[in-house]
């Protein structure tokens, strides 16, 4: 659904859902409430779900409340994360190069996913990992959608491995500062796209 396989818009019932994903409808059941209270889904009465329209509005709010939160997770990284998961995020940081190197939007798209997550994981922090997860679900849906229009994959590549690296270092301002920059990024890149749209309405 984040991957856009299921079209924004659509109806689906329960049993057409479990057909799908190839598994019973009563885990697909539980599926849908969770994604229903993350935003990704709707229910249709007598219908059925609707998978959620990307709403370009909504979406700023979502960077709006990341920003605040994925800074507070960098800096709590920099300081709870353990040996070895710094030597991960140092190696995270190269493979963002990497997949700039083989200019393959969904291999980048992996990575970035994979660095947020671990970087919430690091912060040992569960009341801000469970704030957070949802925002990341809907930003995920975001990229793919808008993934022609990240022109300068190179330039933002570099951010999120500038913040991989000063997690790594146990810099919690550095850390701080680099998230704030990534999340500057990303909110322009969002605003272009809304002002963008608005103007052909």
């Amino acid at each position: 659904m984040v991957t856009l396989e299921l079209r924004p818009g659509s109806v689906w019932s329960e049993q057409s859902l479990s057909e799908v994903v190839k598994i019973g409808r009563t885990p697909v059941r539980e599926a849908i409430k969770r994604l229903e209270a993350d935003r990704l889904i709707e229910t249709v009465p007598r219908h059925g779900v609707r998978i959620s329209q990307i709403d370009l509005y909504e979406q700023l709010q979502v960077v709006e409340f990341r920003t605040h939160l994925e800074k507070l997770i960098s800096s709590c990284a920099a300081r709870r994360a353990l040996p070895e998961e710094r030597q991960q995020l140092v190696t995270m940081a190269l493979g963002f190069e990497v997949a700039v190197d083989q200019s393959d939007i969904l291999v980048y798209l992996r990575t970035v996913f994979a660095a947020n997550h671990f970087i919430a994981q690091c912060a040992r922090n569960p009341f801000v990992g469970k704030a957070i997860t949802p925002l990341f679900g809907l930003s995920r849906r975001f990229y793919y959608r808008y993934s022609a229009e990240l022109k300068n994959i190179a330039d933002v590549s570099k951010l999120h491995a500038a913040r991989a690296r000063a997690v790594a270092s146990g810099d919690t301002d550095a850390a701080e500062h680099a998230a704030g920059e990534l999340m500057a990024y990303i909110e322009g890149y969002t605003r272009a796209i809304f002002m963008r749209d608005v103007g052909r309405s």
